[in-house]
């Protein structure tokens, strides 16, 4: 699953121009009280010395973060993910076709084979979310748009049928998300991955109970939008994740992320917020565990 050129096109733009000059960052100070990794693709092997799935679970384990989401975003990675976690207690599910993947499958005749595909795996028992899935108007023209909106209204219709999750990739189309989520009803529990928007996207997902999953960019320079919808998010709506091996916090901001690297995201928020950083990590690892349930499940082969 690490081979760039098995990865979807949207993910491939985002590799680094110069792989063989990337290194992992060191380990960070421990957390005092964990938390889980809300969205992770470890998957994909990335830098000068690649590290395998276990390897990364075993540095997170060792800095406090208990628990990772791995996130599907076309069948293989999908199917990876459900395998993956029916047999590794650290590691949850989820599954969906990435927004600028179902105009790939609609030109090919095969969305809807594709989604039949995602409903099957959002059955399994350590699935527990359906994602990444949304809209993206970046990288997806208007050719595309009717694909994005047939996909994205199925992947809630199989979360709500499922009683799971929905995680939302939402790029340069904050008011059609919302637009769609309004129109056919969103899940119970609908997280805003790698929230991008600003105070008042975070208003309207307060409103709605929608949580907000803070990444590594929350702590960037120029990411004066996203603190600003930090201060307008409740604590009872706030998540943390990487976005792995993507959007690496500062201060190691250009070489490749990790679950492990959790601790530096965490703590500036938390210093944004001016509040400690046991009790930030107590509440978001509560919040995690009520939008996707408990880890220590016994993981078993499914089916």
């Amino acid at each position: 699953m690490s081979d760039p050129e098995s990865l979807p096109a949207f993910l491939r733009e985002r590799e680094p121009s110069d792989r063989t000059e990337q290194a992992y960052p060191p380990l960070p100070e421990a957390l005092v009280v964990p938390v889980y990794d809300n969205h992770t693709h470890l998957e994909i092997a990335h830098g000068l010395d690649p590290i395998d799935y276990h390897e990364q679970l075993d540095r997170a384990s060792a800095v406090g973060v208990r628990g990772v989401v791995q996130v599907g975003t076309d069948l293989e990675t999908s199917r990876w993910s459900a395998e993956q976690a029916a047999r590794e207690p650290r590691m949850l599910a989820a599954v969906a076709l990435h927004p600028n993947e179902a105009p790939v499958y609609d030109e090919a005749g095969g969305l809807d084979d594709a989604l039949a595909e995602i409903a099957e795996l959002a059955s399994w028992p350590r699935v527990r979310a359906v994602g990444e899935t949304g809209l993206d108007f970046f990288r997806t023209g208007d050719d595309g748009r009717a694909a994005q909106y047939r996909s994205f209204e199925a992947h809630i219709a199989i979360a709500k049928e499922n009683g799971i999750a929905l995680q939302i990739h939402d790029r340069d189309a904050h008011a059609e998300v919302i637009a769609t989520l309004k129109r056919v009803g969103a899940p119970e529990r609908t997280v805003f991955h790698c929230f991008s928007g600003d105070a008042e996207l975070a208003r309207i997902c307060t409103e709605n109970g929608w949580y907000m999953s803070f990444a590594g960019n929350v702590t960037f320079k120029n990411a004066g939008d996203l603190r600003e919808a930090l201060e307008v998010a409740p604590r009872a709506l706030l998540l943390v994740e990487t976005d792995a091996p993507y959007l690496t916090p500062t201060p190691f901001r250009g070489r490749p992320n990790a679950p492990y690297l959790i601790p530096h995201t965490l703590r500036a928020m938390a210093a944004h917020l001016g509040t400690d950083v046991s009790m930030l990590a107590a509440q978001i690892s509560s919040n995690t565990e009520l939008v996707y349930g408990r880890w220590d499940d016994d993981p078993v082969q499914a089916s």
